[in-house]
Protein backbone atom coordinates (compact mmCIF):
# COMPACT_ATOMS: atom_id res chain seq x y z
CA UNK A 1 0.00 0.00 0.00
CA UNK A 2 1.59 3.10 -1.11
CA UNK A 3 2.42 5.99 1.21
CA UNK A 4 -0.32 8.78 1.17
CA UNK A 5 0.08 12.89 2.66
CA UNK A 6 -3.71 13.04 2.62
CA UNK A 7 -4.81 12.26 5.89
CA UNK A 8 -7.75 9.59 6.73
CA UNK A 9 -11.48 10.51 7.86
CA UNK A 10 -11.74 9.48 11.66
CA UNK A 11 -13.55 6.89 12.04
CA UNK A 12 -16.31 6.28 14.76
CA UNK A 13 -14.75 4.28 17.61
CA UNK A 14 -16.10 1.41 18.48
CA UNK A 15 -15.74 -1.25 21.92
CA UNK A 16 -14.67 -4.97 21.29
CA UNK A 17 -17.43 -6.70 21.74
CA UNK A 18 -18.51 -9.86 23.16
CA UNK A 19 -19.42 -11.60 20.29
CA UNK A 20 -15.72 -10.58 18.73
CA UNK A 21 -14.46 -12.00 22.32
CA UNK A 22 -16.40 -15.15 21.78
CA UNK A 23 -15.15 -15.69 18.10
CA UNK A 24 -11.46 -15.60 19.20
CA UNK A 25 -11.87 -18.20 21.51
CA UNK A 26 -12.44 -20.85 18.64
CA UNK A 27 -9.53 -19.76 16.91
CA UNK A 28 -7.16 -19.58 20.26
CA UNK A 29 -8.54 -23.70 20.55
CA UNK A 30 -6.05 -23.84 17.42
CA UNK A 31 -2.99 -22.71 19.69
CA UNK A 32 -3.32 -26.06 21.28
CA UNK A 33 -4.09 -28.25 18.41
CA UNK A 34 -0.89 -26.73 16.27
CA UNK A 35 1.40 -27.62 19.33
CA UNK A 36 -0.02 -31.14 19.59
CA UNK A 37 0.37 -31.79 15.68
CA UNK A 38 3.93 -30.22 16.23
CA UNK A 39 4.93 -32.22 18.77
CA UNK A 40 3.72 -35.57 17.36
CA UNK A 41 5.63 -34.78 14.07
CA UNK A 42 8.95 -32.92 15.94
CA UNK A 43 10.29 -32.85 12.45
CA UNK A 44 11.17 -31.04 9.87
CA UNK A 45 8.16 -31.94 7.36
CA UNK A 46 6.04 -31.91 10.81
CA UNK A 47 7.33 -28.18 11.50
CA UNK A 48 6.35 -27.34 7.38
CA UNK A 49 2.86 -28.67 8.07
CA UNK A 50 2.14 -27.04 11.11
CA UNK A 51 3.47 -23.76 9.29
CA UNK A 52 0.68 -24.57 6.43
CA UNK A 53 -1.75 -25.05 9.49
CA UNK A 54 -1.48 -22.24 11.26
CA UNK A 55 -1.27 -19.69 7.83
CA UNK A 56 -4.46 -21.30 7.00
CA UNK A 57 -6.26 -20.81 10.55
CA UNK A 58 -5.02 -16.62 11.09
CA UNK A 59 -5.86 -16.03 7.38
CA UNK A 60 -9.17 -16.82 8.24
CA UNK A 61 -8.91 -15.03 11.70
CA UNK A 62 -7.91 -12.18 10.04
CA UNK A 63 -10.16 -11.77 7.04
CA UNK A 64 -13.15 -12.50 9.30
CA UNK A 65 -11.76 -9.67 11.89
CA UNK A 66 -11.05 -7.17 9.56
CA UNK A 67 -14.37 -7.36 8.01
CA UNK A 68 -16.30 -6.99 11.02
CA UNK A 69 -13.92 -4.28 11.82
CA UNK A 70 -14.70 -2.27 9.06
CA UNK A 71 -18.82 -3.52 8.10
CA UNK A 72 -19.77 -2.98 11.86
CA UNK A 73 -19.97 -6.01 14.22
CA UNK A 74 -23.20 -4.40 15.57
CA UNK A 75 -25.09 -4.66 12.16
CA UNK A 76 -26.78 -7.91 12.08
CA UNK A 77 -25.52 -9.44 8.60
CA UNK A 78 -21.71 -8.81 10.13
CA UNK A 79 -23.34 -10.67 13.14
CA UNK A 80 -24.77 -13.62 10.94
CA UNK A 81 -21.43 -13.99 9.34
CA UNK A 82 -18.99 -13.92 12.53
CA UNK A 83 -21.56 -16.64 13.74
CA UNK A 84 -21.08 -18.71 10.70
CA UNK A 85 -17.38 -18.89 10.61
CA UNK A 86 -17.44 -19.55 14.13
CA UNK A 87 -19.00 -23.10 13.30
CA UNK A 88 -17.20 -23.86 10.62
CA UNK A 89 -14.06 -22.43 12.23
CA UNK A 90 -14.59 -25.08 15.20
CA UNK A 91 -14.58 -27.60 12.73
CA UNK A 92 -11.57 -26.60 10.69
CA UNK A 93 -9.50 -26.12 13.80
CA UNK A 94 -11.14 -29.50 15.00
CA UNK A 95 -9.59 -31.62 12.13
CA UNK A 96 -5.91 -29.92 12.82
CA UNK A 97 -4.05 -32.73 14.16
CA UNK A 98 -5.87 -34.74 11.02
CA UNK A 99 -5.58 -32.63 8.74
CA UNK A 100 -2.34 -34.77 6.99
CA UNK A 101 -3.95 -38.31 7.51
CA UNK A 102 -7.77 -39.02 7.26
CA UNK A 103 -9.56 -35.81 7.55
CA UNK A 104 -7.75 -33.35 4.69
CA UNK A 105 -11.46 -32.51 3.55
CA UNK A 106 -13.07 -31.90 7.04
CA UNK A 107 -9.93 -29.00 7.08
CA UNK A 108 -10.33 -27.51 3.75
CA UNK A 109 -14.10 -27.61 3.12
CA UNK A 110 -15.03 -25.00 6.16
CA UNK A 111 -11.49 -23.15 5.22
CA UNK A 112 -12.65 -22.35 1.03
CA UNK A 113 -15.86 -21.36 2.57
CA UNK A 114 -14.84 -19.08 5.21
CA UNK A 115 -12.53 -17.58 2.72
CA UNK A 116 -15.06 -17.29 -0.11
CA UNK A 117 -17.92 -16.38 1.78
CA UNK A 118 -16.30 -13.75 4.09
CA UNK A 119 -14.66 -11.98 0.66
CA UNK A 120 -17.74 -12.34 -0.68
CA UNK A 121 -19.66 -10.31 1.73
CA UNK A 122 -16.95 -7.92 1.99
CA UNK A 123 -16.88 -6.88 -1.69
CA UNK A 124 -20.62 -6.63 -1.67
CA UNK A 125 -21.45 -4.68 1.54
CA UNK A 126 -18.28 -2.86 2.12
CA UNK A 127 -19.24 1.05 2.65
CA UNK A 128 -16.56 2.71 -0.03
CA UNK A 129 -16.17 1.28 -3.58
CA UNK A 130 -12.28 1.35 -3.27
CA UNK A 131 -12.51 -1.37 -0.47
CA UNK A 132 -15.34 -3.31 -2.44
CA UNK A 133 -12.68 -3.42 -4.85
CA UNK A 134 -9.84 -4.48 -2.62
CA UNK A 135 -12.55 -7.23 -1.87
CA UNK A 136 -13.11 -8.06 -5.53
CA UNK A 137 -9.09 -8.59 -5.32
CA UNK A 138 -8.79 -10.21 -2.76
CA UNK A 139 -10.86 -12.97 -4.11
CA UNK A 140 -9.01 -12.96 -7.41
CA UNK A 141 -5.94 -14.56 -4.56
CA UNK A 142 -8.38 -16.96 -3.16
CA UNK A 143 -9.09 -18.09 -6.89
CA UNK A 144 -5.45 -18.79 -7.42
CA UNK A 145 -5.00 -20.71 -4.26
CA UNK A 146 -8.58 -22.43 -3.70
CA UNK A 147 -7.61 -25.35 -6.51
CA UNK A 148 -4.72 -26.08 -4.71
CA UNK A 149 -6.66 -26.39 -1.22
CA UNK A 150 -8.79 -29.22 -3.08
CA UNK A 151 -6.31 -30.93 -5.33
CA UNK A 152 -3.94 -31.51 -2.28
CA UNK A 153 -6.72 -32.43 -0.56
CA UNK A 154 -7.63 -35.04 -2.92
CA UNK A 155 -3.61 -36.24 -2.68
CA UNK A 156 -2.27 -38.64 -0.49
CA UNK A 157 -0.36 -37.29 3.21
CA UNK A 158 3.15 -37.26 1.03
CA UNK A 159 2.41 -35.11 -1.91
CA UNK A 160 -0.68 -33.11 -0.20
CA UNK A 161 2.16 -31.07 1.67
CA UNK A 162 3.32 -29.70 -1.84
CA UNK A 163 0.28 -28.70 -2.95
CA UNK A 164 -0.96 -27.05 0.21
CA UNK A 165 2.56 -25.15 1.26
CA UNK A 166 1.77 -23.88 -2.42
CA UNK A 167 -1.61 -22.57 -1.59
CA UNK A 168 -0.54 -21.10 2.00
CA UNK A 169 2.36 -19.30 0.45
CA UNK A 170 -0.31 -17.68 -1.86
CA UNK A 171 -2.58 -16.51 1.23
CA UNK A 172 0.27 -15.78 2.83
CA UNK A 173 1.28 -13.28 0.39
CA UNK A 174 -2.29 -12.20 -0.62
CA UNK A 175 -2.32 -10.56 2.96
CA UNK A 176 0.97 -9.24 3.45
CA UNK A 177 1.09 -7.44 0.01
CA UNK A 178 -2.61 -5.99 0.43
CA UNK A 179 -4.13 -8.41 -2.79
CA UNK A 180 -2.47 -6.13 -5.46
CA UNK A 181 -3.33 -6.84 -9.39
CA UNK A 182 -1.31 -5.09 -11.99
CA UNK A 183 -2.27 -1.42 -12.02
CA UNK A 184 -4.52 -1.89 -9.04
CA UNK A 185 -3.28 -0.72 -5.31
CA UNK A 186 -5.14 0.04 -2.24
CA UNK A 187 -4.89 3.93 -1.13
CA UNK A 188 -5.81 2.67 2.37
CA UNK A 189 -4.71 6.79 3.43
CA UNK A 190 -7.64 7.71 2.45
CA UNK A 191 -10.26 5.20 4.01
CA UNK A 192 -12.43 5.35 6.39
CA UNK A 193 -11.61 2.61 8.69
CA UNK A 194 -11.65 2.01 12.80
CA UNK A 195 -8.06 1.54 13.09
CA UNK A 196 -8.31 1.46 17.13
CA UNK A 197 -10.88 -1.15 16.87
CA UNK A 198 -8.75 -4.09 15.29
CA UNK A 199 -5.49 -3.05 16.55
CA UNK A 200 -7.38 -3.90 20.18
CA UNK A 201 -8.36 -7.12 18.65
CA UNK A 202 -5.02 -7.84 17.71
CA UNK A 203 -3.95 -6.76 20.99
CA UNK A 204 -6.64 -9.43 23.02
CA UNK A 205 -5.72 -12.01 20.31
CA UNK A 206 -2.22 -11.85 21.53
CA UNK A 207 -3.21 -12.10 25.21
CA UNK A 208 -5.67 -15.06 24.35
CA UNK A 209 -2.65 -16.77 22.65
CA UNK A 210 -0.72 -16.77 25.73
CA UNK A 211 -2.96 -17.85 27.56
CA UNK A 212 -3.50 -20.61 25.86
CA UNK A 213 0.30 -20.95 25.79
CA UNK A 214 -0.43 -20.78 29.89
CA UNK A 215 -2.88 -23.49 29.40
CA UNK A 216 -1.28 -26.35 27.62
CA UNK A 217 1.73 -25.96 30.02
CA UNK A 218 -0.97 -26.67 32.85
CA UNK A 219 -2.02 -29.34 31.05
CA UNK A 220 1.14 -31.29 30.82
CA UNK A 221 2.26 -30.05 34.33
CA UNK A 222 -1.03 -32.34 35.51
CA UNK A 223 0.54 -35.94 33.02
CA UNK A 224 4.40 -35.88 34.49
CA UNK A 225 5.35 -36.72 37.89
CA UNK A 226 5.76 -33.89 40.15
CA UNK A 227 9.50 -33.65 41.62
CA UNK A 228 12.50 -31.22 42.18
CA UNK A 229 13.70 -30.45 38.42
CA UNK A 230 10.00 -30.88 37.20
CA UNK A 231 8.95 -27.62 39.73
CA UNK A 232 11.96 -25.85 38.22
CA UNK A 233 11.12 -26.37 34.68
CA UNK A 234 7.88 -25.15 35.32
CA UNK A 235 8.90 -21.86 36.66
CA UNK A 236 11.11 -21.63 34.67
CA UNK A 237 8.87 -21.85 31.41
CA UNK A 238 6.40 -19.48 33.49
CA UNK A 239 8.99 -17.04 33.86
CA UNK A 240 9.58 -17.19 30.04
CA UNK A 241 5.97 -16.53 29.42
CA UNK A 242 5.80 -13.69 31.76
CA UNK A 243 8.81 -12.09 29.81
CA UNK A 244 7.71 -12.48 26.37
CA UNK A 245 4.04 -11.17 27.72
CA UNK A 246 6.17 -8.04 28.97
CA UNK A 247 8.15 -7.43 25.99
CA UNK A 248 4.96 -5.84 24.58
CA UNK A 249 2.54 -5.36 27.25
CA UNK A 250 4.75 -3.64 29.14
CA UNK A 251 4.49 -0.02 27.83
CA UNK A 252 4.97 -1.34 23.97
CA UNK A 253 1.08 -1.32 23.05
CA UNK A 254 0.98 2.35 24.07
CA UNK A 255 3.25 3.41 21.73
CA UNK A 256 1.46 1.48 19.48
CA UNK A 257 -1.63 2.78 20.04
CA UNK A 258 -0.34 5.99 19.72
CA UNK A 259 1.72 5.53 16.90
CA UNK A 260 -1.91 4.19 14.90
CA UNK A 261 -3.81 7.03 16.19
CA UNK A 262 -1.85 9.84 14.61
CA UNK A 263 -0.18 8.09 11.86
CA UNK A 264 -1.70 9.07 8.10
CA UNK A 265 -2.23 5.61 7.06
CA UNK A 266 -3.34 3.55 9.90
CA UNK A 267 -4.86 0.95 7.70
CA UNK A 268 -1.11 0.09 6.68
CA UNK A 269 -0.05 -0.04 10.40
CA UNK A 270 -3.09 -2.01 11.36
CA UNK A 271 -1.92 -4.75 8.04
CA UNK A 272 1.59 -4.56 9.18
CA UNK A 273 0.24 -5.53 12.67
CA UNK A 274 -1.67 -8.44 11.03
CA UNK A 275 1.85 -9.93 9.41
CA UNK A 276 3.17 -9.62 12.47
CA UNK A 277 0.81 -11.63 14.46
CA UNK A 278 1.18 -14.96 11.89
CA UNK A 279 4.62 -14.93 13.57
CA UNK A 280 3.81 -14.81 17.16
CA UNK A 281 1.27 -17.07 16.90
CA UNK A 282 4.12 -19.16 15.20
CA UNK A 283 6.03 -18.08 18.18
CA UNK A 284 3.84 -19.36 20.73
CA UNK A 285 3.05 -22.71 19.20
CA UNK A 286 7.31 -23.63 19.40
CA UNK A 287 7.60 -22.18 22.94
CA UNK A 288 4.83 -24.27 23.73
CA UNK A 289 5.83 -27.12 22.31
CA UNK A 290 9.59 -26.69 23.87
CA UNK A 291 7.71 -26.11 27.38
CA UNK A 292 5.88 -29.54 27.28
CA UNK A 293 9.70 -30.78 26.14
CA UNK A 294 11.82 -29.61 29.36
CA UNK A 295 8.70 -30.01 31.40
CA UNK A 296 8.59 -33.57 30.71
CA UNK A 297 11.93 -34.10 30.16
CA UNK A 298 13.51 -31.65 32.83
CA UNK A 299 16.60 -34.16 33.21
CA UNK A 300 17.71 -34.66 29.33
CA UNK A 301 20.66 -32.92 27.51
CA UNK A 302 19.91 -30.92 24.71
CA UNK A 303 19.05 -31.99 21.48
CA UNK A 304 18.31 -29.75 18.27
CA UNK A 305 14.32 -30.65 18.51
CA UNK A 306 14.41 -28.65 21.84
CA UNK A 307 17.12 -25.53 21.38
CA UNK A 308 15.16 -24.83 17.92
CA UNK A 309 11.93 -24.64 19.42
CA UNK A 310 12.88 -23.52 23.07
CA UNK A 311 14.84 -20.43 21.45
CA UNK A 312 13.70 -19.75 18.06
CA UNK A 313 10.46 -19.27 19.51
CA UNK A 314 11.43 -16.28 21.54
CA UNK A 315 13.73 -14.90 18.35
CA UNK A 316 10.98 -15.11 16.08
CA UNK A 317 8.38 -13.64 18.57
CA UNK A 318 11.35 -10.71 18.96
CA UNK A 319 12.56 -10.29 15.38
CA UNK A 320 8.88 -9.95 14.10
CA UNK A 321 8.39 -7.25 16.81
CA UNK A 322 11.53 -5.71 15.73
CA UNK A 323 10.33 -5.23 11.84
CA UNK A 324 7.24 -3.78 12.60
CA UNK A 325 8.67 -1.08 15.32
CA UNK A 326 11.61 -0.62 12.98
CA UNK A 327 8.91 0.39 10.41
CA UNK A 328 6.30 2.33 12.50
CA UNK A 329 8.00 3.97 15.05
CA UNK A 330 11.37 3.76 14.46
CA UNK A 331 12.04 2.72 17.87
CA UNK A 332 12.46 0.20 20.33
CA UNK A 333 13.78 -2.21 17.51
CA UNK A 334 17.36 -2.25 18.25
CA UNK A 335 16.91 -4.04 21.43
CA UNK A 336 14.68 -6.26 20.22
CA UNK A 337 17.42 -7.71 17.84
CA UNK A 338 20.25 -7.79 20.84
CA UNK A 339 18.15 -10.12 22.30
CA UNK A 340 17.94 -12.39 19.42
CA UNK A 341 21.80 -11.66 18.55
CA UNK A 342 22.36 -13.34 22.50
CA UNK A 343 19.39 -16.43 22.02
CA UNK A 344 22.10 -17.53 18.96
CA UNK A 345 25.08 -18.76 21.17
CA UNK A 346 22.81 -19.83 24.19
CA UNK A 347 21.43 -22.03 21.50
CA UNK A 348 24.26 -23.46 20.42
CA UNK A 349 25.75 -23.89 24.09
CA UNK A 350 22.17 -25.45 24.38
CA UNK A 351 23.09 -28.76 22.62
CA UNK A 352 25.23 -29.50 25.46
CA UNK A 353 23.69 -28.75 28.25
CA UNK A 354 20.89 -29.52 30.20
CA UNK A 355 17.72 -28.51 29.01
CA UNK A 356 16.88 -26.87 32.52
CA UNK A 357 20.27 -24.60 31.81
CA UNK A 358 18.91 -24.03 28.37
CA UNK A 359 15.66 -22.44 30.07
CA UNK A 360 17.64 -20.35 32.48
CA UNK A 361 19.74 -18.61 30.31
CA UNK A 362 16.64 -17.90 28.62
CA UNK A 363 14.72 -16.40 31.34
CA UNK A 364 18.00 -14.53 31.47
CA UNK A 365 17.86 -13.11 27.89
CA UNK A 366 14.09 -12.35 28.46
CA UNK A 367 14.39 -10.88 31.53
CA UNK A 368 16.85 -8.43 30.86
CA UNK A 369 15.07 -7.82 27.71
CA UNK A 370 11.64 -7.13 29.39
CA UNK A 371 13.22 -5.08 31.99
CA UNK A 372 14.97 -2.87 29.18
CA UNK A 373 12.19 -2.53 26.73
CA UNK A 374 9.96 -1.15 29.71
CA UNK A 375 12.22 1.85 29.95
CA UNK A 376 12.53 2.17 25.95
CA UNK A 377 8.96 2.06 26.02
CA UNK A 378 7.65 4.67 28.52
CA UNK A 379 10.42 7.52 26.83
CA UNK A 380 9.25 6.64 23.49
CA UNK A 381 5.50 7.16 24.86
CA UNK A 382 6.74 10.22 26.25
CA UNK A 383 8.33 11.63 23.17
CA UNK A 384 5.48 10.64 20.96
CA UNK A 385 2.76 12.22 23.64
CA UNK A 386 5.04 15.15 23.21
CA UNK A 387 4.43 15.64 19.51
CA UNK A 388 0.68 14.83 19.49
CA UNK A 389 -0.92 15.47 16.69
CA UNK A 390 1.75 15.50 14.04
CA UNK A 391 1.43 13.00 11.80
CA UNK A 392 3.55 10.91 10.77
Amino acid sequence: MPDSDTPHEKAIRRQVSPLELFFDLVFVFAVSQLAHHLVEHLTWRGAAETAVLLVAVFGTWAFTSFEATLLDITRPRTRFTVLAVMGLGLFMNAAISRAFAGSAWLFVVPLLLIMIGVQTLAALGAPTQDMRRHYQRGLVWTATSAPLWVVGAAQPPEPRLWWWAAAALIDLAGTWLAHPLPGRVLRSAHLDFDAEHMLERLRLFLILMLGETVLTIGRTMTTVTVDIPTVLAFVGVFVALVSLWAVYFGGGEDVVAMHVARTSDPIRSVRWGINVTYCALAALVSVAVASELVISHPHDRGSAPLVLTLFGGPVLYLASQAWYYRATTRQAWVERLAACAACVPAAVAGLWLPSLVSLALLDLILVTTAVILSRVHRRLADVLRSTDGVPT
